[in-house]
């Protein structure tokens, strides 16, 4: 059995900071800013020859305020999920109001809990200790997470009474799908409807989601895993240290990912900001799916405009499957999992050498490369150079004359022969060297 640890407590007592030194990565953002998680994150964590599952949550206010409230929920949901709790405290706020109330759901939840003790640089720990044994938990230990100070101790603690498992990043978890778009097009919904629960919050305000969240599922008995990303606005409309730095993140999880889902808002249509993330998802080189959601609240005008308008400002991706949908309601939801998962096939296919090059002789044949300084440019065999996009390397000489033109001639056509569905493909040429060249030099040194 892997373990699942949750970290719950109060805003800003440094559950980010810990999540990050278990998983020994920087996947949750922390900053000195309260309220910064949201979401429960996901993260896989090794410690000797043990796997454990951490979970990061967002901090428990005990204010009655709506989001306060969804986050008190997704808490909740964590701690059912878990087999150890770390009930992280403050060692600078001392024992605090907020901090009791948390050991009473923790209480009622039954499940094994870690008192620790963070920020201990600088104090007593013991004299500190002392004042949160009046909580009543006997498991006490201080760390400094933002200097791993003791958080090792409390990892072998935590995992003494689990035996050894394989590394869970040996198992497969299917392709990485990251959802983007711009604030408030309903990519939560849209992952909580694929998913078929409420994992990640869905909140009808923008801006919501601030970091990634990893959401591993299945469907038909096939491992993938959801990414749910902060909304990319404008530059310019980004002005908070913490909102630039999860766009930053949600980057990160389009060259991290495997295939992207691009959700739009149909109700407002294809905007400059969504064609720019699609640019990102291109120069990335990962496969595409296009989401337009809330397409239901649209009438037979606004849809017939939008479908005419999509059709020609996405033209440059027309291997991408795109698909109107309503997140909310479900309509159309199913049939995306179908495209992501022929895109990813596309995106990961073998390509035999032999049939490339039959195909470089066909498509040469079809339409001859244009002349250069009266030569013309020759082509002569293909091999696969790369996967997730597919590279195809095309080798021959003068190919650095040419043409753009041609270059997406050559790219479309295999897109076509090799029925390539949802994902870019990329070509890359290669000039091999003139056994003549050297001759030449020596015949001009002796004229």
């Amino acid at each position: 059995m892997i373990p699942v640890i949750a970290l719950i407590g109060r805003p800003n007592v440094g559950k980010s900071t810990l999540f990050n030194v278990f998983t020994r990565s920087r996947d949750a953002i922390v900053a000195n800013e309260p309220g910064l998680t949201r979401d429960r994150q996901y993260g896989i964590g090794e410690r000797n020859d043990k796997t454990f599952i951490v979970v990061d949550t967002g901090g428990l206010s005990g204010e009655k305020q709506d989001l306060d409230d969804l986050m008190a929920q997704q808490t909740r949901l964590a701690m059912d999920e878990a087999d150890e709790l770390i009930f992280l405290v403050d060692a600078r706020d001392g024992l605090t109001s907020g901090d009791r109330l948390i050991a009473d759901l923790v209480r009622k939840s039954g499940k094994p809990c870690h008192v620790v003790i963070n920020k201990i640089d600088g104090f007593d720990a013991d004299q500190v200790m002392a004042d949160f044994y009046a909580l009543g938990f006997e498991q006490l230990q201080s760390i400094s997470a933002a200097h791993r100070k003791g958080t090792s101790i409390l990892l072998d603690r935590l995992l003494a009474a689990y035996p050894a498992q394989q590394p869970l990043s040996e198992a497969a978890s299917g392709p990485m799908i990251a959802v983007i778009g711009r604030p408030n097009v309903g990519k939560s919904t849209l992952i909580n409807r694929l998913v078929g629960q409420e994992r990640v919050v869905a909140f009808d305000q923008p801006g919501t989601t601030r970091d990634t969240i990893s959401v591993p599922f299945e469907r038909h008995g096939k491992p993938y895993t959801l990414i749910d990303t902060a909304g990319v606005r404008r530059r310019g409309k980004v002005h908070q240290a913490i909102e630039k730095f999860s766009v930053i993140k949600a980057l990160e999880a389009i060259e991290n990912c495997q295939v992207a889902i691009v959700v739009i808002d149909a109700r407002e249509g294809l905007t400059d900001q969504d064609m720019t993330l699609i640019g990102y998802v291109l120069n990335a080189g990962r496969a595409l799916v296009i989401a337009i959601n809330k397409w239901d609240g649209l009438d037979s005008d606004q849809r017939e405009h939008n479908r005419s308008t999509l059709q020609r400002r996405l033209a440059f991706v027309s291997f991408a499957a795109q698909h109107f949908i309503s997140a909310r309601h479900g309509t159309g939801v199913g049939e995306l999992m179908g495209s992501v998962d022929q895109a990813y096939a596309s995106a990961c296919r073998d390509l035999n050498t032999r049939y490339l090059t039959d195909l470089l002789e066909e498509a040469v044949f079809k339409h001859n490369p244009p002349l250069h300084h009266g030569r013309r440019v020759k082509l002569r065999y293909a091999h696969q150079g790369g996967r997730n996009p597919p590279v195809i390397v095309i080798h021959g000489n003068q190919t650095a004359h040419l043409p753009d033109a041609y270059l997406r001639y050559l790219t479309n056509f295999y897109i076509s022969k090799l029925k390539l569905k949802g994902t870019p493909l990329r070509i890359e040429l290669k000039s091999g060297k003139n056994p003549f060249a050297d001759k030449k030099r020596v015949k001009k040194r002796n004229k």
